[in-house]
Order: C-alpha cells, then sequence, then structure tokens
C-alpha cells in the first residue's frame, strides 16, 4: 500500500530534518562558522555598508611576479614602485636575487625590474625632478646567537704611519699577540694614515694621532675554542718592516655573539620614466634602515642607520646634493635609532616626533624636539604619554599641513619587548608652548600601525600588532578614520589581510589606499610555526568613492610654481570645498615622512577651478604632487598630478 504524494513529502521532511539535526550535533561549529561567513559576506558587499564603512579588496600577483615587498614609492606617473631587495629571505641573499617590481594600479600590470644591490631595508624619498632617491641596504644579514659557529666580532685597526694609508684586502690574516689565535678579516678596509699633531703656540712636533678603522674579524674554523676573553693586541699579516711596525690592531673579547645586521654604502636614482635604477654617487657611511629627509635648501639628509660591522652609525648625518649626486658630512653630529620620523617644518628645521622603528639605545635619542640642523640645536618636547613605547610608533603630519599638527599612533617597547600601548599622542607645533597631549585611544595596543592621509583631510589607520611582529598571532584586523575637526576615531570595514612589520599603505591618485606586506615571526598562537611574509596587495576605497558622483579635475597645468596659479577644467566645479595637494609617500618600516597634504586656495568660475600654491618652499618642497578637488561632502576627484619646481 503506498501513501499519499502529502505524506511522502511529510516522511522527506522528517528524515531531512533528522539528518540535519544530526549534523548540526557533530558539525555545528563549522556550520555556524561557515553561517556567520557567509552573512558577513553578505553584509559587507551591500552598497549601504560600503556607503558608510568602505570596502577591502585583495589583489594577488601571478605568482611569477610575487616578492616580499619592504618599501613602497608613489611614482609621478602614477604607478608603485615596490621594493624586496632580498626580502628578508637569507636564501635570496646568498644567491643575489635582487627584486623589485613596478605595479600600475589602473591597467593592473606588474613588471619586473632589475635590481642591483639588496635595497632591504633601505632609505627612500622624492626628488624635486621626480626621481627617487635611494640609499642604503644590506651588506650582510644578522646571525643569532645560537646560529654563530666561529668566533669573532669587531676589530679596530690602527695606522701610526703619517705619510700613507694602509689598505687591507678582505681574509686578512691577524694573529693575537698575547693568545696567539687567528682571525680573518671578512672585508677590505682603509686606515687612514696618521695626523700630525703640532703645539698651537711653538709649532713643535708633539706626536702621531694614529688614524683608525674598524672590521669584522671571524676565526678560521668553527668551535668555541677559537674565542678570547679580554683585549688583545693582533699583528697583521702580510706586512713586513715599517708597515708592521706601524699597523696594527686591537680587539676586546672575540666570541659567538649575536652578529647584527651590515649595511651598505650604495645610492641609487630610480628613475619612474624609465623605470630603471640609475647609481649615485655612494654615502659616507654604510646604513641599514636610515632616513631620508629633504631639508630647506632641497638638498635630502640621511640620518642613523646600522654601518658595515652592524653598529649603529654614531651621529655622523651626511646630505645628498641632488645638483651634483654627491654627499657631504653635516657640520654637527647627532645620534638617533634607526628609521627616526623626521618632518620638515615651515620655518626649515626638523621635528622628531620620537618614532623610530628599532635599533639603537634605549637612552640615546628617543627624546622628541625641533632640530636645527645648521646649529645642531635640539629643543625637547614634553608631555609625551608612554615615552617608553615609541619604537614602532606611526608618525602623520595632519592635514592641512600648514597647521603644523602631527599624530603620533601606537608603538611599543625597545626591541623585542611585548609591550605596546593602545594611545595615540598630538602636538601643535604652532602653540605658544607645544607639548603633546593624549588622543583618541585605539581598541589595542598596536605596534607598525599603518596611516595615510585621505585628501578630504580625514586619516585612515589600519592594521598593527599588538607583540612584536605578531607574536601570539596578535595582528589587528581592525581599521579606523580619524577626523582631525572632531579629534576622534571612526571605525570602518575590517581588512581581510593581518600587517605588521615590513607593512606599508600609500594613497593612490583615485583616492583609494594600497596596503602592503607584513612580515610575522610565527603563523600559529603558540608561536609553534615559523610565520609566512604577506605577498598580497589589499586595496581599501574609502566611503567617500561610493557616492553618486564625485568632482573631476582635467586640462589643468602640467607645472606651478611656488606662488603661482593654476586653472583646471573641473565638472561640478560650485560643488568644490576644498583643493589639496598632497606630496606622494615613500613609505617603509612605519616610516614615511615624505606623506603631506596642503591646502590650496581656490577660486570657481563656471567649469573652472584656479587653484594656488602656497610660496614657502619648507611647506611645499620642490617636486610632483597631486591635486584633489574636494566637495562638500567629502568626496574627492581623481587627482592630477602638478610639478613644483
Amino acid at each position: 500500500m503506498t501513501g499519499s504524494a502529502g505524506g511522502r513529502r511529510a516522511r522527506r521532511l522528517a528524515i531531512g530534518t533528522a539528518v540535519m539535526l544530526v549534523l548540526a550535533g557533530t558539525n555545528g561549529p563549522w556550520l555556524y562558522r561557515f553561517g556567520t561567513e557567509r552573512y558577513h559576506e553578505y553584509k559587507i558587499n551591500r552598497p549601504g555598508y560600503k556607503a558608510v564603512n568602505g570596502h577591502w579588496d585583495v589583489v594577488e600577483f601571478p605568482k611569477e611576479y610575487r616578492q616580499d615587498t619592504i618599501h613602497a614609492v608613489l611614482l609621478h606617473t602614477g604607478k608603485v614602485l615596490l621594493v624586496a631587495g632580498s626580502g628578508n629571505n637569507q636564501d635570496n641573499f646568498d644567491a643575489k636575487r635582487f627584486d623589485s617590481r613596478i605595479w600600475d594600479p589602473v591597467k593592473g600590470t606588474v613588471k619586473k625590474v632589475p635590481t642591483p644591490a639588496d635595497l632591504f631595508c633601505t632609505g627612500h624619498t622624492q626628488l624635486a625632478d621626480g626621481d627617487i632617491l635611494i640609499a642604503g641596504g644590506t651588506k650582510r644579514y644578522e646571525r643569532l646567537k645560537g646560529d654563530v659557529k666561529k668566533a669573532g666580532g669587531v676589530m679596530i685597526l690602527y695606522n701610526e704611519n703619517p705619510d700613507k694609508p694602509m689598505t687591507l684586502p678582505e681574509g686578512t690574516r691577524f694573529t693575537g699577540k698575547g693568545n696567539g689565535k687567528v682571525f680573518l678579516s671578512d672585508d677590505s678596509v682603509l686606515i687612514p694614515r696618521a695626523t700630525k699633531v703640532f703645539d698651537r703656540k711653538t709649532g713643535r712636533f708633539l706626536r702621531n694621532n694614529p688614524g683608525y678603522a674598524r672590521v669584522v674579524v671571524e676565526a678560521p674554523k668553527e668551535g668555541t675554542r677559537y674565542e678570547t676573553g679580554t683585549q688583545d693586541g693582533y699583528r697583521i699579516g702580510g706586512l713586513t718592516g715599517a708597515d708592521a711596525r706601524n699597523t696594527y690592531g686591537i680587539a676586546n673579547k672575540l666570541g659567538m655573539d649575536k652578529r647584527d645586521f651590515e649595511g651598505i654604502r650604495d645610492a641609487y636614482e630610480f628613475d619612474p620614466v624609465a623605470e630603471r635604477y640609475i647609481k649615485v654617487d655612494p654615502m659616507n657611511e654604510a646604513r641599514w634602515y636610515p632616513t631620508l629627509t629633504t631639508l630647506s635648501d632641497g638638498r635630502v639628509l640621511g640620518v642613523s642607520g646600522l654601518d658595515d660591522i652592524g653598529q649603529l652609525v654614531p651621529g655622523r648625518n651626511e646630505v645628498f646634493d641632488p645638483a651634483t649626486k654627491t654627499w657631504t658630512y653635516t657640520r654637527h653630529k647627532r645620534q638617533f635609532p634607526t628609521y627616526p620620523a623626521l618632518f620638515l617644518l615651515q620655518n626649515g628645521k626638523l621635528f622628531y616626533s620620537g618614532s623610530n622603528a628599532g635599533y639603537g639605545p634605549d637612552d640615546v635619542g628617543r627624546d622628541p624636539g625641533i632640530w636645527d640642523v645648521a646649529t645642531n640645536r635640539f629643543t625637547r618636547l614634553a608631555g609625551l604619554r608612554d615615552p617608553d613605547r615609541m619604537e614602532t610608533s606611526g608618525t602623520v603630519l595632519l592635514p592641512p599641513a600648514q597647521d603644523e599638527r602631527f599624530l603620533v599612533v601606537g608603538g611599543g617597547g625597545v626591541g623585542e619587548s611585548r609591550l605596546s600601548t593602545n594611545r595615540t599622542r598630538l602636538i601643535d607645533l604652532k602653540a605658544a608652548e607645544p607639548r603633546f597631549v593624549d588622543g583618541p585611544r585605539l581598541a589595542k595596543g598596536t605596534r607598525y600601525p599603518q596611516i595615510s592621509v585621505l585628501p578630504d583631510d580625514s586619516v585612515l589607520v589600519s592594521g598593527g600588532s599588538e607583540d612584536y611582529r605578531g607574536r601570539g598571532d596578535s595582528d589587528i584586523h581592525q581599521a579606523r578614520i580619524y577626523d582631525p575637526a572632531s579629534n576622534s576615531f571612526r571605525r570602518v570595514a575590517d581588512p581581510l589581510v593581518g600587517r605588521d612589520y615590513h607593512a606599508g599603505s600609500i594613497l593612490l591618485p583615485d583616492g583609494r589606499v594600497m596596503f602592503f606586506g607584513s612580515n610575522p615571526l610565527f603563523a600559529d598562537k603558540a608561536d609553534s610555526r615559523p610565520g609566512v611574509f604577506e605577498q598580497r596587495i589589499e586595496i581599501y576605497t574609502p566611503p567617500y568613492l561610493y557616492r553618486d558622483s564625485r568632482p573631476s579635475l582635467s586640462d589643468g597645468p602640467r607645472t606651478i610654481a611656488r606662488g603661482g596659479t593654476g586653472t583646471f577644467t573641473a565638472r561640478r566645479a560650485s560643488a568644490v570645498r576644498k583643493v589639496r595637494l598632497v606630496r606622494p609617500s615613500a613609505t617603509t618600516h612605519v616610516t614615511d615622512v615624505d606623506q603631506r597634504s596642503v591646502a590650496l586656495d581656490f577660486t570657481t568660475s563656471r567649469d573652472r577651478i584656479t587653484v594656488t600654491v602656497p610660496a614657502n618652499r619648507n611647506l611645499v618642497p620642490s617636486g610632483w604632487y597631486m591635486v584633489f578637488a574636494v566637495d562638500g561632502r567629502g568626496t574627492p576627484s581623481t587627482a592630477r598630478w602638478v610639478k613644483v619646481p
């Protein structure tokens, strides 16, 4: 006997329900996650949600074009230079595989660029002609204490001969006078000639002050038996007669201690049109983790970094002249931790916020202040909260740049400290007595925040991690927009990709923001699996690009002098409420001192906008800029590129 169709449907429904109940009992968490993820995806893709919170999209290059991007620079061609060098990968370094890419965010194309040296942990900045100055990089990778197999360390070399310098090749043999142990140099070295010293009053010769240099040496074989315990003098192999008497080495303990990264002197200009590196004169000092900052006269200051033996450059700062392509030392010394955040002010002095990215003593060069490079006068600034947690913090010049207000975001303790802070700090350098005050707090303690100024005068703050290099699965999948007018954060759409060490962000000419990099130590909460470098790019489209219409700029000049004017064709010109001149970013290691947004005076007439560029060259350093027109709702145009000579 067969039942009715309705009865059969009821039985199938009951069986299906029972099966679903069993599945739910065994796979409930999976079903819940699946449902939650599908709903979240649905929610973040709704037009209404995007209009309030913006939207994130992941860009993944074809496999043959992927790299571990450490540095990114927006070029005046609208493309982005992505630099990896060896990409914090020892195998790449050993094989001399050094990478750069040119990415076109409009066409979606990517191109490999021959890279002449290991530009991993270099410094970079925009030059007046649109080229990118790139200086420093990696000579040798660090070796942790357990990985050091041969005893070694730094040897000081002296030359007492005032008549000639002494050059020693790589592999020179040094033999201890007391301990009898042998070490070999890992690089060639030039020891300057001695300096004759005379009595100022009588002119009588007093002595020779030896010339000196430093070199890293290693034992020829592995093993702790080659370690030395105390200071000793060393004879130099291959020297005889007067040379052997005048030239010698002295070293303290040579052991199995950690060896830090070592820098290079190499410097290049990258040509955005030819899309190639052009070598210029090397720096006087090798630098790994340096900052490059434009000065009042258009030259570029190179500061800090680890030198060619892995020690912090002791305040020997130098300046690059774009006209002669050469470097000269500054008259005065001043030491900072590596990648210090140094910003050019409207009076020609530099503001140091205290933000930095790592190496250096915890009690030298960390106080924030205003630095007059010409006189070396440094005026300390008070009020900074959590001053012991400024490493890996980010600093941004708030828009408009004329106001000279800065925001400092997050940060952590020195080195591999687990400390981090959720504070932000504000300082108004135009106040009668400038001092730091607390800004709105972040949800979590944040190292490595990515910060980009937007054309509507807001600031996007995203990513970072609570712990050093994302330890303990501590990446922060949150983004906020800071409003300088209300001094408040607003939570927006969450990024899809975690970003910590070696990550950064760049404002694109169409008003979107690109994010790159991330180099976590570990890949799990228990810190049991090594981390994987994040090679995907992520694009954030802010809420202002989900509105019905936006202003437009076209048919304008390619060059506007400081103090001069330029006229653009503009659809909906009458709706424009502000115009911003934005310097393109050059960012790495939470350091982007190029980024600034300058307010332009303007007038409108029908479909025309005429803008005026401020006359102050410190406010508007020479170079290429993006011009954005912004309407009353905060919606920006696509930028027009303009050169300020």
